[in-house]
């Protein structure tokens, strides 16, 4: 049987819908949302950003973005900082604090998947093991495509 994207997304859907929503209950303890996390690692990767390149690249309005770096401002996980091409602009940037909590919430959610997996005998967790490349691809395309 040859698959084809819609066929594939029709028999995946469901099972993706219950582990996101597993994953993210698991994860509710968390102190930084989905959207906070990825803004920050956002900032982690590229460094400083105007919030204009911080709403482009999470493929959301100026006004949304806005308010989450300023839920992240006042909690000390960012800082704004005077662009040093035009000093009329502002960075965002992370801040010391930022970073750890950044890492303690990405080792935290990394030890939820885990468990998720644990379930999986070693045959089952190589095979899927094969599989993260083609999820890591996936993921990157569809970022690309949000901005």
């Amino acid at each position: 049987m040859t698959a084809d994207p819609q066929d594939l997304a029709a028999r995946i859907r469901p099972a993706l819908t219950k582990l996101y929503v597993t994953y993210f209950r698991m994860a509710e303890q968390s102190d930084l949302t989905g959207p906070q996390i990825t803004i920050m690692t956002r900032l982690q990767e590229h460094g400083a950003s105007r919030i204009s390149e911080v709403a482009r690249q999470e493929g959301i309005r100026m006004p949304t973005a806005s308010n989450a770096l300023h839920q992240l401002e006042h909690r000390g996980l960012i800082e704004r900082i005077r662009d040093t091409s035009d000093r009329r602009g502002v960075r965002v940037q992370l801040t010391k604090f930022g970073i750890s909590e950044l890492a303690r919430v990405g080792e935290e959610r990394t030890r939820y998947l885990a468990q998720l997996f644990s379930y999986w005998d070693q045959d089952e967790l190589n095979e899927v093991s094969e599989l993260v490349p083609l999820i890591e691809t996936l993921a990157e395309r569809y970022g690309m495509e949000a901005t």
